[in-house]
């Protein structure tokens, strides 16, 4: 290739990157990003834009200790502070080059109780361009509920969000919140207190969560925990069973196992753990501490189950921050709705699959919840990601994005349910390559509506080749345990054997029999 030819040819790579900049993204505001600067880590979450499902772009912590140190000395740490800087100064880089249109930092146990923390945060804003929010324990509490609120499906119960410095709880139901606690339980301040001894840390925690209220209305509900450390505990706790869903938010261990699990932790050396890899080495210090305080939660507040969340303070200030509007969206189908417009071939299409799903399934009286009937529309916006694949692996392919997606609003077993649905799609209704381990995160009633859910897109693909503006053409109906689709005279050529195939297979699983006319 001549100079000139290669020069042609690299101005016509730039002019193809330049015409489909940022197809990856969806289209709509800058980038909003989150400084969190908390007694343990300072943290940078960038998310793609302002949305009800927030996907984060990019991010980065640093465990710069600010907290240790502060209950005995009162004063934030000197190499603690210029580690903090450092990571600001990048951060502010970072915020700058990616056009981020909305920067929030917030300030949290360490920087508001230190003596010099308004120095501090005086240096912080003249680094980073914006004024830090410094928030009071109740509205630590309130924010980290609000980040619960916004990602997990009616939640009910108590809300511990476990920093450096503090531990908040406050109690959710639905919507609703009530009066929030802060408690000097977080990890590195209980690690300073006790003097680096667990015992001690157990007395410490025994001691200060006694009279807790919120722990007195926790008796049979979930306790959702919330920070670093205790998202630390539960990736232990599942590289140690072998879990096979590698997804931390909304992963629930029983109260008696996540309690057993706490004086494992407590009591071993953690460096020994099966699957202790998973835990980052700057974290493992703290775990056995962590551990102390979720015991003495549980011990004191007799939970259902332990319910971890990736989300919390941060996530539940951008809550806050959305129009009402936004707010009422169901994060899950909000979710589905842009992985849908980024991948599939026809998102007009998949909208009107999952409204001929809801008159087919009407028609031949299929029994599902609210909750499973959400699950089948997020499976219909789901169905043609894996396009792009090589045949032979879409289903594969699309079982993992799927069951590994940055999804809230949705449990492990629908996470499951979503998955197999797409497979089945793809791989036929055996499932006879599919993982046993993702059959095992669900139960027999999801995996059945599952593989009726994958018939049901099977149907449809070979029907109409997720082409828009024919399935709604198609009508289903119910007579005599016959169900029948009635096919338009002009639109007779769609009729072939994989059709009534694939109609007969779907239908059966209803104990139905099958015509087309």
């Amino acid at each position: 290739m001549t100079h000139q030819e290669h020069s042609q040819t690299a101005s016509n790579d730039k002019n193809l990157l330049d015409k489909f900049k940022n197809q990856g993204r969806i289209e709509g505001s800058a980038p909003i990003a989150v400084i969190d600067i908390g007694s343990n880590s300072v943290r940078l979450v960038m998310y793609e834009r302002e949305a009800r499902a927030p996907v984060p772009m990019y991010n980065e912590k640093h465990l710069c200790g600010l907290g240790r140190g502060v209950a005995n000395t009162g004063k934030l740490d000197k190499r603690a502070v210029d580690a903090a800087f450092s990571a600001l100064r990048r951060f502010r880089f970072l915020i700058d080059h990616a056009g981020v249109g909305n920067l929030n930092i917030l300030a949290t146990a360490a920087a508001r109780e230190a003596s010099n923390g308004a120095i501090f945060l005086e240096e912080v804003e003249k680094i980073c361009g914006c004024k830090p929010l410094v928030l009071s324990g109740e509205q630590e509490a309130q924010k980290s509920a609000m980040g619960i609120v916004s990602s997990m499906l009616e939640p009910d119960g108590i809300v511990g969000d476990l920093g450096g410095g503090s531990l908040e709880l406050i109690s959710v139901d639905g919507a609703k919140l009530g009066e929030g606690a802060t408690y000097p339980l977080g990890g590195l301040r209980i690690q300073d207190s006790s003097k680096g001894s667990v015992k001690q840390a157990m007395k410490i925690a025994k001691s200060e969560l006694e009279s807790s209220v919120q722990l007195d209305q926790l008796e049979g509900k979930a306790f959702y925990a919330v920070g670093g450390t205790w998202r630390a505990f539960g990736k232990l706790h599942m590289a140690s069973i072998g879990y096979p869903l590698n997804v931390m938010h909304h992963y629930e261990i029983e109260s008696e196992e996540a309690l057993e699990f706490c004086r494992q932790c407590m009591r071993g050396d953690i460096a020994d753990f099966a699957g202790i890899g998973a835990v980052s080495k700057a974290r493992r210090g703290l775990l056995p501490f962590g551990a102390a305080v979720l015991h003495e939660v549980i011990r004191r507040g007799k939970p259902k189950q332990v319910v971890i969340s990736s989300l919390g303070v941060r996530e539940g200030h951008l809550f806050d921050l959305l129009p009402d509007d936004i707010r009422a969206e169901d994060p899950l189908i909000s979710a589905c709705e842009e992985l849908c417009i980024l991948r599939s071939r026809s998102p007009r299409y998949a909208h009107e699959l999952a409204d001929w799903l809801d008159g087919v399934y009407n028609a031949l009286e299929v029994q599902e919840s609210a909750y499973e009937k959400r699950l089948r529309r997020a499976a219909c916006l789901l169905a043609d990601i894996g396009w792009r694949a090589h045949p032979d692996y879409r289903g594969t392919q699309s079982l993992n994005i799927i069951a590994h997606g940055s999804f809230i609003g949705i449990d492990h077993p629908g996470r499951a349910y979503l998955a197999m649905a797409n497979y089945f799609r793809h791989e036929g209704l055996s499932g006879a390559n599919m993982s046993l381990r993702m059959r095992d995160v669900s139960n027999l009633h999801l995996r059945s509506l599952a593989r009726i859910t994958g018939a049901a897109l099977r149907l449809a693909h070979v029907a109409v080749g997720e082409l828009p503006g024919i399935l709604p053409r198609l009508k289903v109906s119910l007579e005599d345990d016959v169900a029948t689709m009635a096919i338009p005279d002009n639109l007779k050529m769609l009729k072939h054997a994989k059709f009534e195939r694939r109609f007969s297979n779907f239908v059966r699983l209803l104990g139905y029999d099958s015509r087309i006319i």
